[in-house]
């Protein structure tokens, strides 16, 4: 199987727009403003937007699909026809991997990410009380997100070509192997021919 240009255009296009949207959800992560409520003692916690929440849960769906595109041209490494035993092999095990587990480390980021910042508590406490806060995402989820997306990217990419490769190098070693005993063999029959002739000869 040779590297198709196509499926190379959307995996990197759809992790890249992950990592956007990522790099979006990390910059409007929700703030909290602390206001005293009039009708009693109590403050409560007034809430911005909430657009890190869909930023984040598109950077979610976008880095699922590229990754169901690609293991599904792959085959998932698992359910193929086999590859060539070699070092294209041993690369492919491993970017397999790699690919796997920063796929599933920056999709619990971004699902993490989200949920915390759609949570929003609604009361804080009595007047007066300052070690209690509104609940917000920390800083540096969704970037860390972002990150293993790259990495994701990466991974995603030389687990596709190393695949190929060694998916490609198996055809070519077949063939090969085959034109080589039909040379072979080719050969014997022309000399069996040039022996027969000979002997009517005389």
């Amino acid at each position: 199987m040779a590297v198709s240009v196509p499926i190379v255009a959307i995996i990197a296009s759809l992790h890249l727009i992950a990592f956007i949207f990522a790099v979006g959800a990390e910059r409007r992560r929700s703030t909290a403003k602390i206001v005293p409520d009039e009708y009693d003692e109590q403050t409560y916690c007034v809430y911005g937007t909430d657009a890190s929440t869909v930023y984040g849960l598109a950077a979610f769906g976008l880095l699922l699909l590229s990754h169901t595109v690609l293991n599904g041209v792959t085959r998932c490494l698992c359910f193929g026809k086999g590859l060539i035993t070699g070092s294209s092999t041993t690369w492919t095990v491993f970017f397999f991997v790699f690919s796997w587990t920063t796929f599933l480390g920056a999709e619990a980021c971004l699902l993490a990410g989200s949920a915390r910042n759609a949570y929003h508590t609604k009361y804080r406490g009595k007047f007066n009380l300052d070690d209690l806060s509104c609940a917000t995402l920390r800083k540096g989820v969704f970037a860390a997100a972002a990150a293993l997306t790259l990495l994701s990217l990466i991974g995603s990419n030389l687990y596709y070509w190393t695949h190929s490769k060694a998916d490609t190098g198996g055809w070519e070693k077949h063939r090969n192997e085959g034109l080589g005993m039909g040379n072979s063999n080719y050969g014997q029959h022309e000399q069996q021919q040039q022996q027969t002739t000979g002997f009517e000869k005389v």
